[in-house]
């Protein structure tokens, strides 16, 4: 499948009681636009009550990415247009998805083979089965470009083992399929080449297919580095975990420190208050609250600036303000809670 202008963005299809959804932007990794958002909304909303569909599954074409998140150069162009309702159009439409999923009374089975990032676990990590491939590769870089997990990640990132949800939320570590499987995010690990196979049988069997089909997950990195990410990411403060970091003194915490030394000071400390408060909250408290969150962070200088030099210029130099997080008032940290 392309993305050629002919055809969709997202292609829909019920055939022998699976509705099955297709994310059809290859080119630029099946990243989500509001079209795209919904479409999905009007599949899932179609299907719920639908006597004919007996589960659902997406997947996303090209075999590079299952979807590598929400257009942010396009969130980006709002802010310097000065179009705030668009993005907050955007941010809330993406996030009653995610609780759509969540919610959904059928099951939903994501097959992600490739890349998925932010926007993309948000229509996986919600739905009741998550399948990784071998070339299965889950991030949450937000931090990178001065925004923050949003897509309900404040509820499910604070609730993975020990302190893993933050390490994730914070350094934008890239989690391979074994890790996925150990932390939680992924339910069962299927190898690309028997995707065709389990497609059928989820047609024939539903759900018991994955059982049937799942081989054992690699080795997990996250678990064999999991007592130094719970010793030094302990405390819900940055500037707490920087100085754990540099206690431990591992050639792991050097590069954990170095990794958090080029983040956004502000959307590191905001990252940190808001898996905080998620912990104790509901998916949609969590999404409300994020909702929230949005109308300051984008107008702040950094998200700008992030986006610029992540993924406009790509030049991998932002100047962050302020430059450090020793540097980033509490006072402010907060402010940006209350939202507009």
């Amino acid at each position: 499948m392309t993305d050629a202008a002919t055809e969709p963005s997202v292609l829909t299809e019920v055939a022998h009681g699976v509705g099955r959804i297709v994310l059809n932007r290859p080119r630029v990794l099946n990243v989500l636009d509001p079209e795209m958002i919904a479409a999905l909304a009007s599949a899932l909303t179609a299907w719920r009550d639908d006597p004919a569909v007996r589960l659902v599954t997406i997947e996303g074409a090209g075999g590079r990415a299952f979807c590598a998140g929400g257009n942010v150069r396009l969130i980006r162009d709002n802010v310097l247009r000065g179009d705030a309702a668009a993005s907050e159009a955007f941010f809330a439409a993406e996030y009653r998805v995610n609780r759509m999923i969540a919610e959904y009374p059928k099951p939903y089975v994501a097959l992600i083979d490739g890349l998925s990032m932010g926007g993309g676990l948000g229509l996986s990590v919600h739905g009741s089965h998550r399948v990784v491939t071998e070339h299965a590769v889950m991030a949450m870089p937000e931090t990178a470009i001065a925004l923050f997990p949003d897509i309900g990640a404040s509820y499910f990132l604070p609730r993975l083992p020990g302190r893993l949800g933050l390490y994730l939320a914070l350094t934008g570590a890239r989690v391979s399929p074994g890790d996925a499987i150990y932390a939680g995010l992924a339910t069962h690990h299927v190898p690309r080449a028997s995707l065709e196979a389990l497609k059928a049988a989820l047609a024939r069997d539903g759900v018991a297919a994955l059982a049937a089909h799942a081989h054992a997950p690699p080795e997990s990195l996250l678990a064999r580095d999991r007592a130094a990410i719970d010793r030094c990411f302990a405390a819900d403060d940055v500037m707490a975990i920087l100085r754990a970091l540099e206690a431990e003194g591992t050639e792991w915490s050097r590069r954990t420190l170095e990794t958090l030394r080029r983040m956004s000071p502000t959307s590191l400390c905001v990252t940190a208050e808001l898996l905080k408060r998620g912990a104790t909250m509901t998916l949609p408290e969590c999404l409300a609250m994020e909702l929230r969150l949005t109308r300051g962070v984008i107008r702040h200088p950094d998200f700008a600036e992030g986006v610029r030099a992540q993924v406009v210029d790509k030049t991998r130099d932002p100047r962050w303000q302020p430059a450090r997080v020793e540097e980033v008032s509490r006072e402010a940290v907060l402010a940006l809670f209350e939202g507009a």
